[in-house]
């Protein structure tokens, strides 16, 4: 049976559709209105039953997922998570709850959905209806979506005309579609099933940098989400401005929040940032290439810090060459992220990267952004060595977990 860390596909088993916990109001946990008695009862997943000026948000996965949603349920946001049905039956039972370092708290502050004006539900995506959302939110890592039952679901995403934002790592192939230097037919290669994005639309879809670091303690349930790095959210606008607005409510919503721990209100860490600038996300290639990605070597993982400042001249040489990338892309340097500022935060990154965990797991497949990099690159005509070894290195542990697993 494989690990939990594993990134495999897995099946998804029907589970009764989204459900409707009542709310606990009156906790005094964050400064929101109280819902009316009559909207305590409403479906939430109804098409107009959200609170005034609030949204229904569907994702696409329960890890990163859950913290996002955690943090707009807190601004009154409702929301129904598509996940594993351990996830789900925990996260309707108990809440998605998440653990994160708040500034001038002593210890971890614990967040629960249960506890939160918005209502956040979980199931199965043979239930969900795209159409009775607002925004939809990708939250899976890239070999996920070739599920079946997940791939069903992507193409009624497409097909209810709803805007979507993606929080993962390996962009969409989609949104890469909106940058006019980038051949999307060229770099197919580095997705493990492309046609899985065949049927959303590029002016639809925009894309958010996950630079929160968050991971699911090993001796904690399947909805217990740690956070250790609480760095902002960061997406680029949608094409249409009405789009975009649902962005910039939930971004100012989620800044208003004081919450209250031990009768003091805080501000919690992990906004959402929207920039103007579609490159803006990528910022969080060269951070994947100069840490996450050198995690792995030939016969063991080492933690994100290790791998970038155990040779800091070396981390700062691929990381620039990524940003000359971007740059050549059309990106602005002022879009991306001096490495000095990375290579600070990754000080606090002492546990081996997801692709990395994921790999000594077993996984016969993990995102690949070090491969769609290395191929952007030699669309423009750009090598590196350090990029090219890491492919290699990746590729070669994924041999193994194939060969081990009997798959191709």
């Amino acid at each position: 049976m494989p690990r939990r860390g594993a990134l495999i596909a897995q099946r998804f088993v029907e589970l009764p559709g989204p459900v409707s916990p009542r709310l606990r109001t009156g906790t005094g946990t964050a400064r929101m209105h109280p819902k009316s008695e009559s909207d305590k009862h409403r479906d939430p997943f109804e098409i107009g039953a959200t609170m005034p000026d609030k949204y229904n948000i569907l994702y696409l996965g329960a890890s990163y997922g859950s913290l996002f949603a955690a943090k707009a349920a807190l601004a009154g946001h409702s929301g129904h998570l598509i996940c594993l049905p351990e996830e789900a039956n925990l996260i309707n039972g108990e809440g998605a709850v998440v653990r994160l370092p708040v500034r001038g708290v002593e210890g971890l502050v614990e967040l629960n959905t249960k506890k939160m004006p918005g209502v956040v539900t979980a199931g199965a995506p043979e239930k969900a209806t795209p159409a009775n959302f607002d925004l939809v939110v990708l939250a899976m890592q890239e070999p996920q979506f070739r599920v079946p039952a997940v791939k069903e679901l992507l193409n009624r995403v497409g097909a209810s005309r709803k805007p979507c934002m993606s929080i993962m790592n390996m962009p969409p192939l989609t949104y890469l579609k909106r940058i006019p230097a980038i051949d999307a037919d060229a770099i197919k290669g580095a997705y493990t099933d492309p046609s899985v994005w065949d049927k959303l639309d590029p002016s639809l879809m925009t894309l958010c940098s996950p630079d929160p670091q968050a991971f699911r303690p090993p001796d904690q349930k399947v909805n217990v989400l740690q956070v250790g790095l609480p760095t902002n959210f960061r997406a680029a606008a949608f094409e249409s401005e009405a789009h975009t607005a649902i962005l910039r409510k939930i971004e100012d919503d989620i800044q208003a929040i004081r919450y209250d721990v031990n009768g003091r209100k805080v501000e919690l860490p992990v906004k959402l940032r929207v920039h103007d600038s579609v490159f803006v996300p990528l910022a969080k290639w060269a951070m994947l290439i100069a840490g996450n990605y050198r995690c792995v070597q030939e016969d063991k993982m080492i933690p994100i810090k290790e791998a970038v400042h155990s040779d800091y001249a070396a981390s700062e040489s691929v990381y620039n060459w990524v940003v000359d990338l971007c740059v050549k892309l059309g990106a602005e340097r002022d879009d991306l992220v001096p490495f000095a500022k990375y290579a600070d935060a990754a000080n606090f990154l002492v546990r081996p990267s997801s692709a990395a965990r994921a790999l000594a797991a077993g996984a016969p497949r993990i995102e690949r952004v070090d491969r769609l990099v290395q191929s952007l690159a030699a669309s423009k005509g750009m090598r590196s060595d350090v990029v090219d070894r890491t492919v290699k290195l990746v590729d070669g542990w994924l041999a193994k977990n194939r060969a081990k697993a009997g798959v191709k």
